[in-house]
């Protein structure tokens, strides 16, 4: 909620309380209230105003009308032309409406992002990979080859300055389709998202970067997803001296804008068959490690632009949230160019012989809180995972967190634990990040960090051999 909206909506309050007054000191409070309601809303209309304050609006318009009315009839009854049901209909309409107007207000907030917690500024770039080797599996068209956009993060140098990035995409049109895309994905209204759609992240476009090379951290999001929607947690990265490169998946993410304006909409669609979703889920997450490989290469290759030269071929990580984390785990099978995998509560989908050379943190949602994934298929398959790890890994169980959690979700939904979880806005992401810090500068910078008992400090640790 905005400052504009929290004092139209407890001017609206102050208004509606002084209706109660006696008629002695009612009348003079009744006009400083209707005073303050139209100095509030005028505030607020000036201050490009969301469309939560529409409702809050016709709340005040409301209550002035009945403050009005207060002037006139102090008492309110049949005598005085105005009947006490009218009366208390049209205060109700007024609680109605403003309520309305606050309550979106309250449930989808503005998205204000924290600020990065490491001691670099952060710069950011997105980057079109083309693979002409790999024909686009979506289409027919023999000529059609299979490309990726990407947002890649990274350490940028200390004098860096300038105006953040757009949270959603390169500009403001592209930053709209994306959110118009992902509410239909998702089937939300649009204006769910249109904060988020004007909303600016932290890192800085096309920034000068701090001196290479870093480690690097390619990664999937989830089924639907954009390359954004873990955001805080790249930035958060990034500022300690990671590469980050997130990825969207034409055909797969809700809407991916193509260097050329193109847009390309997600074109998934489960069966309803269990079994067969299962197998067009393990479909798409090989496409997707497919994906991250060509990713990996194009970006080692980089040699040109603020990418030249910052990713170090041997400190590679890849991870991802949900269907990304089963796609990171695809990748790594059998691949020693990586050399740790993140998976945020995604369900593994190895096939039996999987080997995985490298070690794997898994941070899961609490079940109590409504994951999609916490359950006991869902832990056989993790187990089945880390057994495939020939090094020690970490499953770590985080209390108060949901499937939606590991993402931008917090920042940007209604604060329903079933859908993000418990913690408030910020502290998942913070323990996402800090848990990944640790495992990461462990697995690829050899910090020497008692990773478990580090972990143990932000969840339920499960330590597998």
């Amino acid at each position: 909620m905005t400052w504009s909206e929290a004092l139209l909506l407890g001017a609206i309050g102050f208004l509606l309380l002084t209706l109660c007054l006696p008629v002695r000191v009612g009348r003079p409070a009744v006009v400083s209230a209707m005073f303050v309601v139209v100095g509030c809303a005028a505030s607020g209309a000036l201050t490009d105003p969301r469309w939560q304050w529409l409702p809050l609006a016709g709340g005040a318009l409301i209550a002035l009308a009945l403050g009005a009315l207060r002037l006139r009839t102090p008492r309110p009854d049949r005598r005085r032309g105005l009947r006490a049901t009218g009366f208390t209909l049209t205060l109700l309409a007024c609680l109605g409406t403003a309520g309305l107007g606050g309550l979106g207000a309250w449930a989808i907030p503005v998205p204000v992002f924290p600020e990065p917690s490491g001691p670099h500024p952060v710069g950011a770039v997105t980057v079109q990979w083309e693979d002409p080797d790999r024909e686009e599996t979506w289409t027919e068209d023999p000529s059609d080859h299979r490309v990726v956009v990407a947002r890649v993060w990274y350490p940028a140098a200390p004098d860096t300055a300038g105006e953040p990035a757009l949270y959603l995409g390169r500009d403001p049109a592209e930053a709209d389709a994306v959110a118009r895309g992902l509410a239909a994905g998702f089937g939300v209204p649009e204006v769910v998202l249109t904060d988020a759609a004007a909303a600016d992240a932290r890192a800085v476009p096309d920034a000068r970067p701090a001196p290479g090379p870093h480690p690097v951290v390619l990664f999937s999001p989830g089924l639907g997803g954009v390359r954004t929607q873990n955001t805080v947690w790249a930035e958060g990265l990034a500022s300690h001296g990671y590469v980050v490169a997130a990825l969207d998946h034409p055909y797969d993410s809700a809407v991916v804008v193509l260097d050329d304006g193109t847009e390309v909409h997600g074109a998934l669609e489960a069966t309803g068959d269990p079994v067969e979703d299962d197998l067009l889920a393990r479909e798409w997450a090989d496409i997707r490690a497919a994906d991250l490989d060509l990713a990996l290469v194009r970006l080692l290759e980089e040699d040109r632009g603020p990418l030249a030269g910052l990713a170090d071929p041997d400190r590679v990580a890849v991870a991802g949230h949900s269907l990304g984390g089963a796609a990171a785990l695809l990748a790594a099978v059998g691949d020693p160019r990586y050399h740790a995998v993140v998976d945020l509560d995604g369900l593994p989908r190895l096939p039996e012989d999987a080997l995985l050379p490298q070690p794997v943190l898994a941070l899961v949602a609490d079940a109590g809180t409504g994951s999609t994934e916490g359950d006991t298929r869902y832990a056989l398959a993790l187990d089945a995972a880390f057994a495939a790890s020939s090094e020690p890994g970490f499953a770590v169980t985080v209390p108060g967190t949901a499937h939606l959690g590991f993402s931008d979700s917090p920042f940007l939904l209604p604060p329903f634990p079933s859908l993000v979880g418990s913690l408030g806005r910020e502290e998942t992401a913070r323990i996402t990040e800090a848990a990944c810090l640790v495992f990461l500068d462990a697995s690829l910078n050899g910090s020497g960090t008692d990773v478990a008992a580090a972990l143990s400090e932000l969840g339920e640790v499960t330590p597998m051999p």
